[in-house]
């Protein structure tokens, strides 16, 4: 069993911004996908104006996976040390990510630091690329996830990964679930992938940290779970703030406020609710492991510093 990863003061990596006419290197590390989605998200990143680049051995496939560990992990490596490609953007989630967790060359990825994009089981990767090289990483749409989503998804997108600026406060319906202010590093992805992860180096302890957390079909009694394991695991020790983004088709709204609620009834840390990403249409973009800024009581959340230089 591995004790709870304590985050380092260390300075953020961060990669250069995104330019007009950038390439989109494209990954597929964890399970295969429709090349139909494949393909009108490609489209989509065209006629944004981005060149595509697939990595090779891209539509392999393993029963569940999209080939094998050492070939997805290898793809990887292979755009990150492409000076042709600018951002590296998965293809889906799914399952996976974990399986290559320990075949990945950090090292080679802190030395060739680039934008990193995905969502779902993806998290696995941005908790290890920070905790090995610091290197900022952005909770975002997939390329198959590009043809369904609304277009306030990319144009969020566009602005975190161009560095148009420190993003927020971020619009939308905000539920304000306990009151209060504070700051931290803002880290965190799928819930179900960061309770995959504890008991594994990989597992943080967010201390300080403001936690975004987000689910798709899972029952209110499986996020209980899920949640209570992250709890009774130390995750929650002194966490400077919890944002939950969209709980697609996980019962009803108010009953997982009510858990979420209930389950740090004694903690002072500030909670925000109905952050428009995961699941959802709705995705923006989130940089990993910068400073951020939250205020429930006005329902802000707003990020302090850019993502990419």
């Amino acid at each position: 069993m591995h004790a709870l990863m304590r985050l380092s003061q260390k300075l953020p990596l961060k990669a250069k911004r995104l330019t007009p006419g950038a390439t989109i290197g494209v990954a597929a590390p964890a399970s295969p996908f429709k090349r139909e989605e494949l393909m009108q998200g490609l489209s989509i990143l065209h006629a944004m104006g981005y060149a595509t680049r697939l990595a090779d051995g891209l539509f392999k496939m393993n029963g569940y996976l999209a080939g094998h560990d050492q070939q997805r992990a290898d793809q990887l490596h292979a755009l990150f040390l492409d000076d042709r490609v600018d951002a590296v953007m998965c293809a889906r989630g799914g399952f996976g990510s974990l399986r290559i967790l320990t075949l990945l060359d950090y090292a080679l990825i802190a030395a060739h630091p680039k934008p990193f994009v995905g969502f779902s089981d993806i998290t696995a990767l941005h908790q290890a690329f920070f905790a090995h090289t610091g290197l900022v990483t952005f909770h975002g749409p997939m390329v198959c996830t590009l043809s369904r989503s609304d277009p306030q998804t990319r144009v969020t997108w566009e602005q975190v990964l161009c560095g148009a600026g420190p993003q927020g406060p971020l619009i939308g319906n905000h539920r304000t679930l306990k009151p209060g202010k504070s700051q931290g590093l803002f880290l965190g992805g799928n819930l179900a992938t960061l309770c995959h992860l504890l008991g594994t180096p990989f597992a943080y302890k967010y201390e300080g940290c403001i936690l975004f957390i987000e689910e798709t079909g899972e029952a209110p009694y499986r996020i209980d779970r899920m949640l209570v394991q992250m709890k009774l695991s130390g995750c929650f020790e002194n966490l400077a703030g919890l944002v939950l983004g969209s709980f697609k088709d996980c019962g009803v709204e108010a009953e997982i406020d009510a858990l979420v609620r209930q389950l740090f009834d004694d903690s002072a840390t500030p909670i925000l609710a109905g952050v428009n990403a995961g699941h959802g249409n709705c995705n923006l973009t989130l940089p990993l492991g910068i400073m951020a800024a939250l205020d429930t009581d006005r329902g802000e959340l707003r990020f302090l510093e850019t993502a990419v230089v």
